[in-house]
């Protein structure tokens, strides 16, 4: 599932709405809390500064 992620989401980063949608579908997905964290550390490496609220807020959530 993470391989989707890494293919899907930058093509949706164009959009907040989009990106935020389909990032918290991902993290839904996300079949370990392995996954979820590698989850994290890819999208802070790739959208961290242009998406740094979203990151914050959909992944905290989740992993709550």
């Amino acid at each position: 599932m993470i391989e989707y992620a890494k293919v899907i989401l930058p093509k949706v980063s164009f959009s907040r709405d989009l990106f935020r949608k389909e990032l918290i579908k991902c993290a839904k997905w996300a079949e370990s809390p392995d996954d979820l964290n590698e989850l994290r550390e890819w999208c802070d490496e790739n959208f961290g500064d242009m998406y740094p609220e979203i990151l914050n807020d959909v992944l905290s959530t989740i992993a709550a």
